[in-house]
């Protein structure tokens, strides 16, 4: 079922979404050549914790079988993972990795969701605009994040723009519906027909998040029961938001006021 918020939920939700978006500010200074990714987890774990927030995928249970709980604070995903990826002291960022990290911030009993993408130092131009055509995608789908559009035509501009683009949609994960819980309906692909889908009314909030391949779409699990990979090696890009639905245009929760 889909939730609609009250107005206090939504300032509950936008205090959890304001810890997210700080925390990246945070991990975009440590984010070089030579930092593990169980360092990002720490810096990123003290964050959240010093701005009054757990970070909610720790300990995390996706409730299906044989799938361990996500034993960190962030995903952490490099190159060719797409989503997921379990940081560690083993992995050292070195230049030109193309790393996604995905963080989800619990605070007052509300959620709040974004992932980003970022370049090691320098990396190729075609990773580049990998990365700028995942985070354009996320931006062309929330074109149709208003009240009389369906999830459909959300989804439908989003898988188009990446494939106008020459790179593949991650058809297996989705965005979804974001409040007390991390997952809730409606769940939002990244590929689909407009006009499908529940119609978005003012006070949903949605988790937004095209996850961009540069090859063929096909996607492999890893042993751990977390990391995901493209199949062919192909290097991967992640985006997403919490925004809102209101009477007008969809408001970015995770994203700092200039």
């Amino acid at each position: 079922m889909v939730t609609i918020k009250s107005k206090k939920e939504i300032e509950l939700m936008k205090q959890a979404c304001k810890v997210v978006a700080l925390t990246y500010q945070e991990l975009e200074k440590h984010i070089k050549p030579g930092i593990s990714t169980l360092e990002l987890d720490q810096i990123a774990e003290k964050t959240m914790r010093n701005l009054g927030a757990i970070p909610a995928q720790k300990g995390y249970n996706p409730g299906i079988k044989g799938i361990p709980e996500f034993p960190a604070s962030i995903c952490v995903s490099i190159n060719d993972e797409v989503i997921h990826g379990i940081p560690s002291k083993y992995r050292i960022l070195k230049e030109g990795d193309v790393v996604s990290v995905d963080t989800v911030a619990l605070k007052n009993g509300f959620n709040g969701d974004a992932a980003r993408t970022f370049v090691v130092g320098k990396t190729s131009k075609e990773n580049q605009r990998l990365i700028d055509v995942t985070k354009q995608a996320f931006f062309e789908g929330i074109k149709y994040a208003k009240p009389g559009y369906r999830i459909g035509d959300v989804s439908h501009a989003i898988g188009e723009y990446v494939r106008s683009q020459g790179f593949s949609v991650v058809r297996e994960f989705q965005g979804h519906g974001i409040g007390k819980e991390m997952h809730e309906d409606p769940g939002i692909p990244n590929y689909g027909k407009a006009g499908r889908g529940i119609r978005l009314e003012p006070g949903m909030t949605l988790a937004v998040e095209p996850m961009v391949i540069q090859g063929k779409p096909n996607i492999l699990e890893l042993d751990d029961g977390w990391t995901i990979v493209t199949e062919d090696g192909s290097m991967a890009a992640h985006y997403e938001n919490t925004i809102l639905i209101t009477e007008k245009e969809p408001e970015i929760l995770t994203i700092l006021e200039k």
